[in-house]
């Protein structure tokens, strides 16, 4: 593999650059715009107790880091299943995981009709709802490694995956249609996505899950590279492929799993950041397409995020709508490069 152009230098400063603009956007803007030097202040004074402080705190600084964790997270195990299935059109739930969440939390907040007793207990309903989500993206991840075994063949554990995500569907569905409107509009409002509410200890287990998994991430580096060229090439060189791609799974439950559970299911920027970054670098070597996928991932969510909120509205849009309206066009533009180059 080549080594690194030192352009390359060039572009990482700028995507730092603007993730550091990016992320001071976040805090600045809002409902509520907050003047740069009263924001300096209470970053610099964590002990004041005003409402600058508050605000900052408690709602935009976790805001603004679960949105970098969620943006770094999804593109990179967006990147790691592109290549893994040699699928420019793979996302991070491909293997059914964000089915798996959903299910989790369709039994959850509709299964008997609980969804009358979680609206009156907050807490309950924010951390339950996580718990579900994670124990149904494990289960579906545990089912897939297990299949992986028996299925040598990737693209039959794509089909796989596109199996599980069709029943995960197909079960939500009737929970939907048996539950209470209380549990339903719960459900629904999940499923759009938020960053809002993830504080404290549930942000510090989400970055924890986060940073394992692209650390295992990167310990696939060598991996991933030899596997662009297929896996009979990747073992050619020595490679354990089935020890790699149960490595890649538990890389993507780890993101995938981790975003989906705290955040919601977010979808269409783990497919288009990696593109992306190709064509920014224009280079598939992963050990430069890693950082790259994870910095430009966490500047798009935070420009998701920022736009989401209508700075000076006082609304506040669906994170999905919004890395949607992002995404979508990159997405285009991927199936028509492929019809013109077919």
């Amino acid at each position: 593999m080549n080594r690194t152009h030192p352009t390359y230098r060039l572009h990482y400063t700028l995507l730092f650059i603007l993730l550091a603009i990016l992320f001071f956007a976040e805090l600045i803007w809002g409902s509520v715009s907050i003047p740069f030097n009263q924001l300096w202040h209470a970053l610099i004074n964590p002990q004041e107790t005003d409402a600058t402080a508050h605000i900052l705190w408690s709602l935009r600084l976790p805001r603004a880091c679960t949105a970098l964790l969620a943006g770094a997270a999804l593109s990179v195990c967006g990147a790691q299943m592109q290549t893994l299935f040699r699928n420019p059109l793979a996302d991070p739930y491909v293997l059914g995981i964000s089915s798996g969440a959903g299910l989790g939390v369709a039994f959850f907040v509709m299964g008997y009709s609980t969804g009358a007793f979680i609206t009156k207990i907050p807490w309950i309903m924010h951390l339950g709802t996580a718990a579900a989500a994670w124990i149904g993206a494990l289960t579906v991840s545990f089912l897939v490694m297990a299949a992986a075994k028996r299925l040598r063949n990737t693209m039959s554990l794509l089909i796989l995956g596109i199996m599980i995500g069709s029943v995960g569907g197909a079960l939500i569905s009737l929970f939907q249609y048996f539950s209470s409107a209380s549990a339903l509009k719960i459900y629904v409002l999940w499923t759009l996505g938020s960053f809002g509410g993830v504080t404290d200890i549930p942000l510090s287990i989400m970055a924890i899950l986060i940073a394992l998994g692209l650390g295992l991430s990167v310990y696939n580096i060598r991996a991933l590279n030899a596997l662009t060229m297929g896996e009979t090439y990747a073992k050619s060189l020595g490679i354990q492929v089935n020890a790699v791609r149960n490595r890649i799974f538990i890389s993507t439950a780890l993101l995938a799993g981790s975003v989906t559970a705290f955040c919601g299911p977010i979808g269409f920027i783990g497919i288009a950041v990696p593109h992306l970054a190709r064509l920014l670098f224009k280079n598939a070597n992963h050990k430069v397409l890693i950082p790259a996928t994870a910095l430009l991932g966490a500047s798009i969510m935070l420009l998701a995020d920022l736009t989401a909120q209508l700075p000076g509205s006082g609304q506040l849009l669906p994170i999905n709508t919004v890395a949607a309206l992002l995404g979508i066009p990159v997405i285009i533009l991927i199936i028509l490069q492929n019809r013109s180059h077919g």
